[in-house]
């Protein structure tokens, strides 16, 4: 950008610029972010009559096309320009505009501090910029989360630069593979790399002359004589091609060949999901409003792995010697667990043969909060010691360590992170929702936030758990970096200020491959095409239900059910911003004529919310639906459903060629999203979060900003009328929305990857040269300098409930 900055102070343009902060700073405020700064750049354009090119060909027009914020300061004017996605300039103006300088990050927090007027002389930074100095690094932004492919090539070229070092360790690698006590793939036979090379080239002479389909136990003892023991084929064809490819991996490194082969590897037997803070159960629970999509994520997420490791198990060869892989989903038992399961300590779960949710109890030192419930922002001061606890009820339930944890949400990645530091295992981060970016100031004004949200805890455990965990799971990939407009999830703890607290002046490598995008599936079991009539269930019930049926959980009436219906599925808060969406058919009279508009909530009544959020989003959308008369054109549908039920409400919905709406503020990915596209809704979905990486705009749905309520109802009136006149078009739009999530977005394929990443990043932590020591050092001192007295702080507000 310095090239656009000077071209900025060198010619009449700086005019411009000095007009636009004028009129900005007529506004009385003096901090603004990307909409208010393009909004007001463009009324200037307009207002000044500068030609068409200027908004966006000119210098200035460039430059605060990267602009994302300003901030208006006496003697200076701050720019935090992104010249690319994740990447961050901050340039201060003078304030006559004579001269721009690139500035440090610490210069602008400390500029922020002083903008919300806590300034502080001397305060706490977190930097963690030199633990990833020598790492490896993606260079093109392009390629952020795409970590598992860097590191295949990234390894592939060290085996040929040095492959003699890489070799031995390649060898020791394999040869620590064991499950308890029992040695898997290479034995004590072989003693380095160039032997293994002999040996693997003996085996695969003497394989190639055996019945390809002949069992492992008919040639078992042969191996082991060379030194290979269990775990390369369940027969002479699958081990000799697994053989294969370390053979040809040791000749001719490529990476499509690493990634084959270490697929086949046998290291997952044990693997521990975490998700802590919810009513973790199955039908009769499934979560928390907060918490619901979490919940199933991971129930399926276990299912799916559970299956794929008992495959894999097989397959190997190893199922023969009584090996059975185990997945265990680690939550909290709740005593007052309000009729639920959530009170047992182990529930199986629904179709696996080995996958259990298993609930350790928080301890008793404050028995009137732990006993119940608690929300996700209440948490915190239980997390250390139930870690400790579930550690020896993990060890205890699996007979071993695990190969791998997962950590989900805030909460369960820092157990996870205690858990994996302790036990010395694998440790992977899957945040689905950052708090931080969801509220906006959260972090500036996090003191007025703190009795309600405690986002000193929760954004200090993200920032521990992220740089801990040896990879990190992202459902897209503008989790991670956001896009040219908008900053990413991750990218939001790069740079940022908690006044009076810390300034974390480098927060998170982005280009570190430890970043994968690795989208979720769908449960097909529940979510289907509605054209699968066979396989449909309560029909009946559910058209009733949706349509007609009158209950204290219904609001609403329809005078035409046959009307094509607007659905939307949510829980109830601003974010989901389901009074947006009403407020948005109410102003439409047009939009009404054609449609109904039916909500699914959890509930309706604001004496039921478990925050003062939900309870005030409850009562505007009781005002906005009394206020418009909607009570004949929209049916606000308040109740817990199965998922088999829900399921069959998109179904119902697609039956009556209705579409689905997602009207979200911002959406970090969207499960109901997939939910409505399998079932063969045409789909319309915020154009803020990961929605953008599944619908390909008027392709295979529609992407709206639920902020222009007008280009919203014009965007679906417009599809609407185009069904009219051609009736075919809704169909097509169906089955590509279909076809789109079966092919993209299924559970087999995420296990598959999810497991091919532990692999390679659990092959990567073992051979490579640099330690993490030192990094999980510095992440322990600020668990017990900054995140621990913040969770005291909590404990003590609870101990006087």
């Amino acid at each position: 950008m310095y090239e656009v900055v000077q071209a900025v102070l060198n010619s009449e343009e700086k005019i411009a610029l000095h007009q636009l902060i004028e009129s900005l700073s007529e506004s009385g405020n003096r901090y603004f972010l990307r909409n208010e700064i393009l909004l007001a750049f463009a009324d200037y354009c307009h207002r000044s009559q500068k030609p068409g090119y200027f908004y966006r060909s000119s210098s200035l027009g460039k430059l605060i096309q990267h602009t994302h914020e300003i901030m208006l300061e006496s003697d200076n004017v701050w720019f935090m320009v992104r010249p690319w996605v994740a990447s961050q300039q901050i340039w201060r103006w003078g304030a006559d505009l004579e001269k721009a300088e690139l500035m440090t990050p610490q210069a602008l927090l400390e500029a922020r501090d002083r903008l919300v007027g806590r300034p502080q002389a001397q305060i706490f930074e977190i930097d963690f910029s030199s633990f990833y100095k020598d790492s490896p690094k993606i260079s093109d932004p392009r390629n952020i989360g795409q970590g598992l492919e860097f590191l295949n090539h990234y390894l592939c070229d060290e085996l040929q630069t040095d492959s003699e070092y890489w070799l031995e360790a390649l060898f020791e690698a394999i040869h620590l593979h064991q499950y308890d006590d029992i040695p898997l793939l290479v034995n004590d036979r072989i003693h380095n790399g160039q032997e293994l090379c002999q040996q693997v080239q003996q085996a695969l002479r003497f394989l190639r002359l055996q019945p390809p389909d002949d069992a492992y136990a008919d040639f078992h003892v042969k191996l082991q004589e060379m030194g290979l023991e269990p775990g390369w084929g369940n027969t002479v064809g699958r081990a000799c091609e697994t053989l294969e490819l370390l053979d040809r991996l040791i000749g001719s490194p490529q990476p499509a060949i690493l990634e084959a082969f270490v697929s086949r590897v046998p290291a997952m037997f044990r693997v521990v999901l975490v998700s802590v803070h919810g009513w973790v159960g199955q039908e009769s629970v499934l979560g928390r409003p907060e918490t619901a999509g979490q919940v199933a994520y991971v129930l399926d997420q276990a299912r799916s792995l559970e299956n794929k490791l008992r495959e894999d198990t097989q397959l190997a060869g190893l199922d023969q010697l009584g090996i059975q892989p185990q997945v265990v989903i680690l939550t909290r038992l709740i005593p007052n667990c309000e009729g639920t399961q959530c009170g047992l300590r182990l529930e199986k779960v629904d179709d696996t043969e080995n996958a259990w949710i298993l609930r350790v109890p928080f301890q008793e030192f404050n028995p009137n909060v732990t006993q119940n419930w608690i929300s996700k922002f209440e948490i915190f001061p239980y997390l250390e010691s139930f870690a400790l606890d579930a550690e020896a009820e993990l060890l205890k339930q699996l007979k071993g360590r695990p190969n791998l944890i997962i950590g989900n949400y805030t909460d369960g990645n820092l157990v996870a992170f205690l858990l994996a530091r302790r036990l010395k295992t694998i440790h992977c981060n899957i945040a689905h929702s950052l708090e931080k970016p969801k509220y906006l100031f959260s972090n500036l004004y996090w003191q007025e936030l703190e009795d309600q949200y405690h986002f000193s805890a929760q954004f200090t455990a993200d920032l521990i758990s992220m740089n801990a965990a040896d990879f990190v799971i992202t459902s897209s990939y503008q989790e991670i970096v956001g896009t040219p407009e908008t900053v990413g999830q991750y990218e939001s703890y790069k740079c940022f200020t908690m006044p009076h607290l810390y300034h974390v002046v480098d927060g998170i490598n982005l280009f570190h491959p430890k970043f994968n995008r690795v989208p979720p599936g769908v449960n097909e079991t529940f979510f289907f095409p509605y054209t699968q009539t066979k396989s449909r269930q309560n029909c009946t019930r559910i058209q009733d239900l949706v349509f007609h049926h009158q209950a204290d959980y219904i609001v609403g009436n329809l005078q035409d059910p046959d009307k094509r219906s607007i659905l939307a599925v949510s829980p109830i808060n601003s974010i989901k911003n389901l009074t947006g969406l009403v407020e948005c058919f109410a102003k439409s009279q047009e939009l009404q004529a054609k449609c109904n508009l039916i909500l699914v909530t959890n509930k309706i009544k604001a004496s039921e919310a478990k925050s003062p959020e939900e309870a005030d989003e409850i009562e505007k959308l009781h005002r906005l639906i009394d206020h418009y008369q909607l009570h004949d054109r929209l049916r606000w549908i308040g109740v817990r459903l199965s998922s088999a039920d829900l399921g069959e409400v998109y179904r119902a919905i697609a039956d009556k060629g209705g579409i689905f709406v997602h009207f979200a503020r911002f959406e970090a990915f969207g499960r109901t999203i997939l939910e409505a596209m399998i079932s063969g809704l045409p789909t319309f979905a915020t154009e803020f979060g990961g929605a953008v990486e599944i619908i390909r705009d008027e392709e295979n749905g529609f992407l709206i900003n639920p902020t222009d309520f007008e280009a919203s109802t014009q965007k679906i009136l417009q599809f609407l009328h185009q069904c009219d006149v051609d009736p075919t078009l809704w169909e097509t739009l169906s089955d590509k929305a279909i076809h789109c999530i079966r092919e993209q977005y299924n559970w087999q394929l995420h296990t598959q990857r999810l497991l091919a990443i532990a692999k390679i990043y659990g092959f990567w932590s073992y051979i490579s040269r640099d330690s993490r020591e030192p990094l999980m050092r510095y992440l322990e001192a600020l668990f017990h300098l900054l995140y621990k007295p913040r969770a005291d702080l909590i404990l003590e507000q609870h101990k006087h409930r």
